[in-house]
Formats: C-alpha cells, structure tokens, sequence
C-alpha cells in the first residue's frame, strides 16, 4: 500500500540500525524471535548448541532496526540488539579520499 502523505521532515529523520547479538547456550529453540523479528533478520540455525536445540542465526546484517522485540520475547534472555556504530557524515564540501 503507498501512501500519498509523508512526514514533512522525512529527509531528516534517520532509521536506527542494530546489531543482534545471540547467546547460543542460552537458546532453547523455541523461534519466537524468528517469527517475530518486522525485518525478517533471524532464521533457525542448521547446527545444534550444547543443550541440543537449534539456535537462530543472523542472515541480514545490518537490516536490524534495533526495535528490540526479539530481547522482550525470549524467554531465556539468550538474545538482545545493541546500537550499531553510525559512521560519521562529512563535513560539507569536503571530500573523503578513498
């Protein structure tokens, strides 16, 4: 569905990014996190943890929007999203040499 209204400061507002980090010990498996992350982030991982369960795996780096959803649903406090790093914008009629 598009919509034919916007913010009017749409250009100034940024999308917070995040950084999922998975305790695999922790994990019992039970994919709440992966049926619930809005950006599709986590899938169920192939390889067992020590306990004998299927931890989740990152499979879209950097599309995390840090809404920590997957930390308040699991039950076992094996996931969380932390602040990823923004990089710096230029400063205004410089260039950055690559």
């Amino acid at each position: 569905m598009r919509y034919w209204r916007k913010p009017l400061d749409v250009d100034q507002m940024k999308i917070p990014h995040g950084e999922v980090v998975i305790i695999e010990d922790r994990c019992k498996g039970c994919g709440f996190c992966v049926e619930y992350c809005p950006k599709d982030v986590l899938v169920m991982s192939e390889r067992f943890n020590h306990k004998g369960y299927h931890p989740p795996e990152v499979v879209k780096h950097g599309e995390c929007v840090n809404c920590n959803l997957c930390e308040m649903i699991c039950p076992d406090f094996a996931i969380f999203s932390t602040a990823a790093a923004q990089a710096a914008p230029a400063a205004p009629g410089k260039e950055v040499a690559n």
